[in-house]
């Protein structure tokens, strides 16, 4: 069930995307009467699951879930069709529309992408509001047990002040700012100071194989003991929140693993917080420093917040007042996005170790349906498709408008087998890199 839940979002989301991308490109140019043929979701390789034409144009879903497209006549495009080129011109053909034209068709796809990911924003800004949790309201740190993180200097309870200079005001940045940040400002028992990430701090990362990198500090929350639990007997049970052990103080789950490291096969005396109340039980230690008690690993908001140990904040908007929070939202994960593409492109970070295919996409929807989640992953993914379909590469929409600024600025037209070099070219560069990121989810599948 949770397979059919997550390949449910991933395919409508990825459907929704791919079908308004092409109607960017479809509305221009029928506004400029040019003739669209095709109209499709997927690929219609050899045959098509659904066609139907409709005055000039056929509209069909293909079998072939790796995009969408649009043909539309006297067009250079992934089709390849010479025997159309070599034919004269005609008035309904997209080489016959002006520059300015033919560049506001191509421009249409990414323009739906941006302005689609901005109004997501704002919906959600207007129906759901913002809770986050402000990071001058961390006040013991945070937890840090990645060992690759470790090593390069930050440790659990070290409060992130600032990356790069950038001051942190929330704790949802944190994460991806450390991850493509150099500079890190800590404060560490009360002394600040700066923590220097190695260049390849992304590939070692990768390389660890370790998930997770920064979290929240959490209470050791009791969810089951066990039949077999050396402690089964001793009256502590589901919901507990062990808060100390002998002369331990244990707030938090990593304070407790390390007073089991030092209390190895003892009896201890545990102060359990239950129902609002202090109480207290013994409790054995085994000679591997364990309990026997499975204990939450994590906790929600809404928990954390009851239990006293973060406040959270909530900022609800009004109609207008959502408009500038989701434009800003849309921008920031633009830039986010863009920084990302810089740390690929630099080999030395080994970002690019990184990279994902249809896998990773997949698996950022959760095993449960939830619209919030679900809008929030497809504005991403809709500014995601607009980047990279800016790219500069023949084949995509950036290498179309790459031509045609550079027809606009010297007057003159590339010609029509030159055109059909630079998209064998780029249809090649894009082949490889589909390859390249489906291939690291192979690799990781296999070897994570």
């Amino acid at each position: 069930m949770e397979f059919v839940i997550k390949i449910s979002q991933f395919l409508l989301s990825l459907s929704l995307l791919i079908v308004l991308h092409e109607f960017g490109h479809f509305i221009p140019a029928k506004a400029f009467k040019t003739r669209v043929e095709k109209f499709y979701l997927f690929f219609d390789v050899k045959f098509s699951l659904f066609k139907k034409k409709i005055g000039d144009t056929v509209y069909g879903i293909g079998w072939l879930p790796l995009g969408g497209y649009v043909k539309i006549s006297g067009m250079i495009d992934e089709s390849m069709d010479t025997e159309q080129m070599a034919q004269e011109p005609q008035p309904w053909e997209f080489r016959s529309k002006p520059a300015w034209q033919r560049l506001i068709i191509m421009l249409g796809g990414v323009t739906v992408n941006f302005v689609l990911a901005i109004f997501i924003y704002i919906g959600m800004s207007y129906y759901y509001g913002d809770k986050f949790l402000p990071n001058d309201n961390i006040k013991d740190g945070l937890l840090i047990e990645n060992t690759v993180a470790n090593k390069a200097g930050l440790l659990t309870g070290d409060k992130i002040i600032a990356v790069d200079g950038n001051k942190i005001e929330t704790f949802s940045e944190i994460s991806e700012k450390v991850l493509f940040g150099k500079e890190i400002s800590i404060e560490r028992n009360g002394e600040q100071s700066i923590v220097t990430l190695p260049e390849d701090f992304l590939s070692q990362l990768i390389d660890s194989k370790e998930r997770g990198l920064i979290d929240l500090r959490t209470p050791f929350a009791i969810v089951e003991v066990p039949d077999s639990s050396q402690n089964k007997g001793s009256g502590i049970r589901k919901g507990d929140i062990i808060i100390g052990l002998n002369d331990y103080k244990t707030k938090y789950a990593d304070e407790v693993k390390l007073a089991l490291e030092q209390l190895k096969g003892q009896e201890v005396s545990a102060t359990v917080l239950r129902d609002g109340q202090q109480t207290s039980f013994p409790l054995n230690i085994s000679k591997e420093g364990k309990l026997g008690l499975v204990y939450a690993a994590g906790s929600t908001f809404d928990t954390l917040e009851a239990l006293g140990y973060y406040q959270f904040n909530t900022k609800e908007y009004g109609f207008f007042e959502s408009f500038p929070v989701g434009l800003n939202k849309a921008y920031e994960k633009v830039d986010s996005y863009i920084t990302q593409f810089k740390a690929i492109f630099t080999p030395s970070t080994g970002a690019y170790k990184g990279v994902g295919g249809f896998k990773a996409i997949y698996d950022i929807f959760p095993n449960f349906w939830n619209w919030q989640v679900f809008w929030s992953i497809t504005a991403f993914l809709s500014i995601m498709l607009g980047v990279l379909n800016l790219l500069p590469i023949p084949a995509l929409d950036g290498g179309h408008v790459m031509f045609l600024l550079y027809e606009m600025v010297s007057g003159r037209k590339p010609g029509d087998k030159f055109m059909e070099y630079a998209q064998m070219v780029g249809f090649i560069i894009l082949i490889a890199l589909v390859l390249f990121a489906n291939g690291n989810d192979i690799f990781k599948a296999i070897f994570n």
